[in-house]
């Protein structure tokens, strides 16, 4: 492998790396290729499967003990895919209490950090589950139950109607 920067041939080694492509300052990818380039001191890092990486990431940081950091919170709200305003929408809240809670200002209640860790957990990929949805639901005036005809299709079952009790 040659060096992108001065075309030096390049030196690779197994070590660990301190990984900040993910925005948390304490994360060490253990093992991993490390290219050197002996003339610059350009270095690549190969990261294979970032994406399983990044979700395993995550896993470790729901089960951590103690209170989230403000980075931390940041990392798993992106790890769901979801801007502020998302974010915000999905927990209750509004857009400036989750940018106080990334921004160290405000820490996140117990309940909401609960919630937070939960869904990064528990997540299905709903694709049609939007945020305006969430909103909606604040609103209805009702709480009455609803009728939910359920069919199975190919051994996975689905919801097939709705309708008001």
């Amino acid at each position: 492998m040659r060096c992108l920067n001065c075309g030096a041939a390049m030196e690779t080694r197994r070590e660990n790396y301190h990984y900040t492509g993910c925005g948390l300052p304490h994360v060490t990818l253990q093992g991993v290729e490390v290219s050197r380039c002996p003339r610059c001191g350009e270095t690549e890092v190969a990261i294979p499967h970032i994406e399983a990486l990044h979700r395993a990431i995550a896993t470790a940081l729901v089960r951590k003990p103690g209170k989230l950091a403000p980075e931390e919170v940041r990392f798993l709200r992106k790890s769901l895919g979801w801007s502020g305003a998302d974010f915000a929408a999905h927990m209750g809240v509004t857009p400036e209490t989750v940018s106080r809670w990334e921004h160290g200002s405000s820490a996140m209640g117990p309940t909401a950090e609960r919630l937070l860790r939960l869904l990064v957990v528990h997540m299905a990929p709903v694709q049609d589950y939007s945020a305006d949805l969430l909103t909606e639901i604040g609103d209805a005036a009702d709480a009455g139950a609803m009728q939910l005809g359920v069919q199975v299709e190919e051994e996975d079952w689905r919801a097939a109607a709705f309708s008001a009790a």
